[in-house]
Parts: structure tokens; C-alpha cells; sequence
């Protein structure tokens, strides 16, 4: 493992905490480890916030259940409330997939 994966490995088991990613008809769900910054005080309006939900997650839980590559409109719940993925970026190191950036939106 290459110093990017292990610093992201570092950060997300430091900083993250377990959330549930699952098909829209929440087959397969996979419980994972992934680190969500707080939002900034500039990006909250009226008490909701106008940016997209964030998340980095390693690659780790996603291949060891087979769940595949994260998609768009999959269920991302943190700490009960449920976000809709609008997109999912993959991580390397070097040529290793390590990780996925994804983006939400919703938070019902």
C-alpha cells in the first residue's frame, strides 16, 4: 500500500465513523467507515445546509461484500439520516483503487 492509501487510512479511521451504503431498493447494504467533514458555518442557510454531503471512504467494506462501484441515486445513511448519491469518485494510489469520494444529496 502506496503513502496516499495509508494516510486516507489513517484520517478515516481517526476522524470517520460507521455509515450504511445500499442499492435504492436496499439490497446488499454495506456498513463502512468514512469521514464527512462538518459543514462550514458560510455553507449553512437558515439552518440547512446548501452544499452537497461529502463522505471519503476506503475501498476496503465495498470489495470485501462485493458490493461493486458505488452509483448514482444509492442510499448513504449517517447516523439515521438517508443522503441519495448524485456521484462517486474513485481514489488511486498509483494504479490501486483505494478509496471513493461521494457526493449526496437530501439528508432526510
Amino acid at each position: 500500500m502506496g503513502y496516499q492509501a495509508d494516510c486516507r487510512r489513517r484520517q478515516i479511521r481517526k476522524k470517520g465513523r460507521l455509515m450504511t451504503l445500499s442499492r435504492p431498493n436496499e439490497a446488499n447494504p454495506v456498513t463502512l467507515m468514512a469521514y464527512a467533514a462538518p459543514p462550514a458555518t458560510a455553507a449553512l442557510e437558515s439552518g440547512v445546509s446548501v452544499m452537497p454531503f461529502v463522505a471519503e471512504t476506503l475501498n476496503d467494506e465495498l470489495a470485501a461484500a462485493g458490493y461493486g462501484q458505488p452509483r448514482n441515486a444509492d442510499i448513504l445513511t449517517d447516523g439515521g439520516r438517508q443522503y441519495a448519491l448524485t456521484d462517486a469518485t474513485p481514489v488511486y494510489d498509483g494504479s490501486l483503487l483505494c478509496g471513493w469520494k461521494l457526493f449526496a444529496a437530501g439528508g432526510t
